[in-house]
Formats: C-alpha cells, sequence, structure tokens
C-alpha cells in the first residue's frame, strides 16, 4: 500500500489491524520494511495481536524517491506522516540504527502518543559522530566541493552516496547535544562487537534521555543482532514493555 506525500512522493507500508499501544516500526539507512527484524516485529505483533506499521522512507525500497536527495529531514517528516496519518492511540517505536534516530526525534514530536520506545544499535546524530568525524581530511573535501563522495566496496551493489545536504542536515537535528526528558520507558538493545554503532555511542544516547531507560548489550553481537537469539531477544523485551504498560 502507498501513502501519498504532499509533494507527490509515495511511501510504501505495510499496515496489520490490532489492538493498541501500536508498534510502528522505523528501519535504518538504506535498509526497508523488508528486513529480518522488521518482519519478526510483524510476526510477533500478529501473534499478540496488537496492530503494527512498517514502511519504507522516501528512496528506500518500494518507497519513490531518489535516495541521493534524501536526508534526516526528509525521513523524519517521512515518519510523522505515516504515524500520524496511519496509527491511532498509543504507540511503541521500534527503531533500528538510523531507525533508531528517527524514533527519538518522532518521540520528541508526539510525546503526546508515544507508550514506549525500542531501540536497536541506535545510530543517533550517525551523520556527524559516525560518519564525518571518522571521514579523511580528503573525502571531507571532495564532500565540500562536489557535495557528494561515494562509499565504495568490494560488491558495486553496497555503492552508495554520502551528499554534503545529508551531513549539513544532521547537524541540524542533532539530539545528543543536550539532555532531553521522555516519560515514556526506553530500551536499548546493542551489540557489544558493533563495527558501525559501538556500545559506548549508544551510551551517549542512553545519557541524554532522562527519565526511565535501560540498555541490554549482548556480548558478541553485531550491528544486525538478527541472530535467532538476537531476535528471541527482541521479541522478550517487546513482551516485558507490554505487560508493563
Amino acid at each position: 500500500m502507498m501513502l501519498e506525500r504532499i509533494d507527490g512522493e509515495r511511501i510504501a507500508y505495510r499496515k496489520l489491524a490490532g489492538r493498541a499501544p501500536g508498534v510502528v516500526w522505523l528501519g535504518g539507512f538504506r535498509s526497508d520494511m523488508e528486513g529480518t527484524k522488521a518482519r519478526t516485529v510483524d510476526g510477533w505483533a500478529a501473534r499478540k495481536g496488537h496492530a503494527c506499521l512498517r514502511f519504507d522512507y522516501y528512496g528506500h525500497g518500494s518507497s519513490t524517491g531518489d535516495f541521493m536527495k534524501g536526508t534526516i529531514s526528509r525521513w523524519r517528516d517521512d515518519a510523522l506522516a505515516a504515524f500520524d496519518a496511519l496509527t491511532e492511540g498509543p504507540q511503541v517505536l521500534v527503531g533500528s540504527s538510523m531507525g533508531g534516530w528517527i524514533a527519538a526525534m518522532v518521540a520528541r514530536a508526539r510525546p503526546e502518543r508515544l507508550a514506549g520506545m525500542i531501540l536497536i544499535a541506535p545510530a543517533a546524530d550517525f551523520t556527524e559522530g559516525l560518519m564525518w568525524d571518522k571521514m579523511s581530511d580528503d573525502v571531507k573535501e571532495t564532500i565540500r566541493r562536489d557535495g557528494v563522495w561515494w562509499h565504495e566496496s568490494d560488491n558495486p551493489e553496497e555503492r552508495f552516496p554520502i551528499t554534503r545536504a545529508l551531513i549539513e542536515d544532521g547537524r541540524r537535528n542533532a539530539v545528543l547535544d543536550e539532555p532531553w526528558a521522555l516519560r515514556a520507558p526506553v530500551r536499548i538493545l546493542q551489540g557489544m562487537a558493533d563495527p558501525d554503532v559501538p556500545w559506548e555511542h549508544a551510551v551517549r544516547l542512553m545519557e541524554a534521555i532522562e527519565g526511565d531507560i535501560a540498555m541490554t548489550l549482548v556480548k558478541g553481537g553485531d550491528h544486525r543482532l538478527s541472530t535467532p537469539h538476537d531476535l528471541a531477544l527482541l521479541e522478550r523485551t517487546l513482551d516485558a514493555m507490554m505487560e508493563d504498560l
């Protein structure tokens, strides 16, 4: 199904009817709603009878749009549009990687409808701390001069652009710079062997949020946290949160 945006672009989504609190899946950078964790959350909701929404951001998966033109603000606005148009009542946000950053922004924008958050390897402010700060001077100069740098990989399909617009927009959406309060519970699942989002980075988000927040560290866990053991942990975390609400 598709949600029409005011600019003519369309957000692809899958919606499962059920009781509140509903669950909203927020995917990561360059991922889509058909990933292992997204389908696990959807399957959990179906078994438990909870409503569930998953969708693809602009330029991701089955949604329309040019990925190179995407920014954190654009993807945040997609999330808010889907949240407002396709869900009702209290919601638990489940965000993976960049989805953790998007979830934090949705939580701050719609606190009255937030029942809780479960964040998997949350990459808050990743465009600065996990991209820009780790780039060489040559790469930074390329981005400043050309407006884009292509991240290369041994697999040609893994090649993707990092634009100046993405970096600059990310700075305007920082959530780690100062503390902010949240009344709903937050649970973080984080691999200790994550090469993309080190567990220390997730701690920064934990320190920024004032409220009921706890982190589970997975020894040997990678960034995806998609092994059967990891997925079982995600389901148990969902169970525990719903029991407490």
